[in-house]
């Protein structure tokens, strides 16, 4: 009896493996990933700007992520901020990989193991490459990105409104501060 349970749960376990350890990779209802998405020039460094709030960066200041090419056509993610509350540097490494084309600016981002969440560019400056939103699977993930420790007014305000347009609680977001230099 015991050993038709442990086959009846492993059975279920292989057949809801797959869902749940891709169940965190989707697009939010009505969001539309950027398209022309050119990834050699998204490469680099980028600072937060503002966040909603989640457990991975609260109290954090400072934050940046820097992306490189990995060997295996992904990209290396790493992600860093300051806590106040312990003084010092902390970093998260990860990797990202393409969900569709690589000309669709839609990605799978895992810091731990084959657990993937979402990474949705929904807005990008197709110019210069100086600003983004991105998103992750739902509306509770939201990132307003820049080349440079702070936007223009008038850029900020541009951003702000298409991610309230877009459905996401732009009242509820973090603005990240940066007066620290001595970041590794």
């Amino acid at each position: 009896m015991r050993r038709f349970r442990f086959l009846k749960a492993l059975k279920r376990f292989v057949f809801l493996a797959p869902a749940v350890l891709s169940g965190c990779v989707t697009v939010p209802s009505g969001i539309k990933p950027v398209k022309d998405f050119d990834v050699t020039r998204y490469l680099g460094t980028w600072y937060e700007i503002a966040r909603l709030d989640h457990s991975f960066e609260r109290g954090l200041s400072n934050v940046s992520a820097t992306y490189t090419p990995r060997a295996d056509g992904g990209i290396n993610v790493l992600n860093k901020g300051y806590s106040e509350r312990s003084g010092r540097w902390k970093q998260a490494k990860g990797r990202a990989y393409f969900v569709d084309e690589r000309t669709t600016g839609f990605l799978k981002v895992s810091f731990f193991g084959p657990f993937y969440g979402s990474y949705v560019i929904i807005a990008l400056d197709g110019e210069n490459y100086s600003y983004a939103i991105v998103c992750g699977p739902n509306r509770s993930y939201l990132w307003l990105l820049a080349r440079q420790k702070t936007l223009s007014q008038p850029v900020l305000d541009a951003l702000l409104a298409q991610a309230k347009a877009s459905g996401f609680d732009t009242e509820a977001l973090i603005f990240v501060t940066h007066d620290r230099t001595d970041g590794k």
